[in-house]
């Protein structure tokens, strides 16, 4: 699951607002502003959590699950490499 940190800095690592990150998810503005605002794990309508992940992706984010592999562990977020370059897109 997505964390509201998680949502937050991979907002800041894109350089957009909420209302941005509403429209590139095609969700509402309280949708993403109750999301950033949940303490811990998001939770919601799947669909949603769905979408965002997925707008995400399309930008060029990974999102760290709890667990996954990481030279420091915990959660977390990066840019993807582009695909040949070792360089995030």
């Amino acid at each position: 699951m997505i964390t509201a940190s998680q949502i937050r800095a991979a907002r800041a690592l894109l350089g957009i607002d909420q209302r941005q990150l509403a429209e590139a998810a095609g969700l509402s503005l309280p949708t993403i502003q109750r999301m950033e605002a949940s303490q811990g794990q998001v939770r919601g309508n799947v669909d949603s959590l769905v979408k965002l992940v997925d707008a995400f992706e399309r930008a060029g984010l990974e999102l760290i699950g709890e667990g996954a592999v990481s030279s420091s562990g915990g959660r977390g977020v990066r840019l993807k490499a582009a695909p040949g370059t070792g360089e995030p897109s």
